[in-house]
């Protein structure tokens, strides 16, 4: 395989398989000391759609999200990658964890950071670096490959730990808080990253977000989880499509109803 033909399936990967999970379930501890956080879960993610997950602090939104990664077994039900039950990590999913900054190697410089995953999949070195250039461009980043991430800002590795994710070519990409550590205008423009992501490669994406305004701005469907065990009590359609503004969508009066329904889910 040619580096050409590598950075040609970054630009055209497009998601091809539905990520669900099935009467979903998953409980910590054994016996009499387990506690339930999940409880019969049925949630679908289609090809090339942004599905938000919100609830309140604690509804097992992150447990949920390792799940999907399977990087967490169920304790009943299950996670299918089209008609594959996943019960192990797999290429076709990426992950972006909510801690960044440490998930970026601090001895590697900025490229050798979005190449390292790649080094298991029988790629060359020349190969491994010009992928992860291309996938730092895709991200806004094309002059840091040889910084090291303490060299970056926090928006630029969250940038970075995103090309890394890129660079696995990964066709569902799934993100947890991935914003909730940046400024308002920086977390702006990383909204606006993901959605052109989305839109440029056709990848399907599922973010956990304690933002009711930013799943909204971004999800093509919101996921509601509340109580005790976590249950999904709403599913949003948001009915935008894929072209978005932050100033215009927000003002819509369709985006202010969106937000006001999840919004009494949550509270109530």
């Amino acid at each position: 395989m040619t580096t050409v033909q590598n950075l040609d399936r970054l630009e055209e990967r497009q998601a091809r398989h539905t990520l669900s999970v099935q009467s979903l379930s998953k409980s910590y501890g054994e016996g009499a000391d387990a506690v339930e956080v999940l409880h019969e879960l049925d949630v679908r993610v289609e090809p090339n759609e942004v599905v938000c997950i919100v609830g309140p602090s604690g509804a097992g939104k992150t447990t949920l999200l390792r799940c999907l990664a399977g990087l967490l077994p169920p304790s009943s039900g299950k996670v299918m990658l089209g008609d594959q039950e996943m019960t192990e990590p797999l290429s076709e999913v990426g992950v972006v964890f909510q801690d960044y900054s440490r998930s970026l190697l601090p001895w590697m410089r900025t490229k050798e950071n979005v190449a390292f995953p790649l080094q298991g999949r029988g790629m060359g070195r020349s190969q491994r670096m010009a992928l992860a250039e291309q996938c730092l461009d895709a991200v806004g980043l094309p002059a840091v490959g040889r910084k090291y991430p303490w060299q970056l800002s926090g928006g630029m590795q969250q940038r970075a730990a995103i090309a890394r994710a890129l660079a696995y070519q990964s066709e569902i990409l799934l993100m947890d808080e991935p914003f909730a550590s940046v400024d308002a205008q920086t977390r702006f423009d990383l909204e606006d990253l993901v959605l052109d992501l989305r839109k440029r490669l056709g990848i399907s994406i599922v973010v956990v977000t304690h933002d009711i305004d930013e799943a909204v701005y971004l999800a093509d469907r919101v996921v509601v989880l509340s109580g005790h065990p976590a249950t999904v009590v709403d599913v949003v359609d948001v009915p935008f499509g894929m072209d978005r503004d932050q100033i215009d969508t927000k003002a819509d009066a369709r985006f202010t109803e969106a937000r006001r329904r999840i919004l009494n889910e949550i509270r109530h």
